[in-house]
Order: structure tokens, then C-alpha cells, then sequence
């Protein structure tokens, strides 16, 4: 029997700008999303998204509250995501590991560029979640 993969997800604000991957990989390879990935066996949530940040991006952020866990089931499988806002706190976004692309845009540009309606609600939410 397969088990969901459980993923979290992270909104990395700098002021008002959004920091966004372009995935290069299944799922939704070389759409813009909000970097993250699966957490590893004996990862806590926040470890693996500050790890994973960091591999995709050079970022280094920290969490600043929980948004939400949501699902995807499509082709590709079954993923639980537990997506979170955090705070920029060093380095230039710069593409790696599985991500084809990294840059802050602004709120309204990471809207656009985002067609994931779910990913789209997590950002607006993650919001309120950051101190200007």
C-alpha cells in the first residue's frame, strides 16, 4: 500500500517581494512555485524547509508561522503539503538542486506567475503572517 508524500512549502517574503522556483521536476515541471520539498525520515517540518530553501535558492529565511497543510493528487501522486510564511534574512536567489530558476517578484507578479490556484492562496494568506 503507498503512503502520501509528505512536503512542506515555504512563502519567503523580502518586504513586499515573493520569492518563486521554477520546478524542475515532476510535479508541475517548469512552473513557478514557492520553493520546498519532501521531508526526509527524522526531518522535523521546519528543518526540512529551511533545508530546502536554501538547497533550491542560496536563500536563507526564517519561519514565521504556519499557513496551512493541502493536498495534490494527480498522476503523480499523492503529496501533503504544510506550507509556511518566512522571513528573507540573507542571499541573492540563485537556481539549484532540483529548481530551473529563482527570483523575488512582487506580490502581484508571484500571482501571476503562479498557476496553481492552491499556491496562489497560500501566498495571499502568508501575509498576514509577516511584519512589514
Amino acid at each position: 500500500m503507498q503512503s502520501p508524500t509528505l512536503a512542506v512549502g515555504g512563502v519567503v517574503w523580502r518586504g513586499g517581494d515573493v520569492l518563486l522556483i521554477r520546478r524542475g521536476r515532476q510535479p508541475f515541471k517548469g512552473h513557478w512555485s514557492i520553493p520546498g520539498g519532501k521531508v526526509d525520515f527524522g526531518e522535523t517540518l521546519e528543518s526540512a524547509l529551511t533545508r530546502e530553501i536554501r538547497e533550491e535558492t542560496g536563500i536563507e529565511a526564517s519561519l514565521k508561522g504556519l499557513v496551512g497543510a493541502f493536498e495534490s493528487i494527480t498522476a503523480h501522486g499523492h503529496y501533503v503539503m504544510i506550507d509556511y510564511a518566512c522571513q528573507w534574512l540573507a542571499g541573492e536567489p540563485q537556481a539549484a538542486d532540483d529548481a530551473l530558476d529563482a527570483a523575488f517578484f512582487s506580490f502581484a507578479e508571484a500571482m501571476e506567475k503562479v498557476g496553481w490556484d492552491e499556491t496562489r492562496n497560500v501566498i495571499s494568506l502568508s501575509k498576514s503572517l509577516i511584519t512589514p
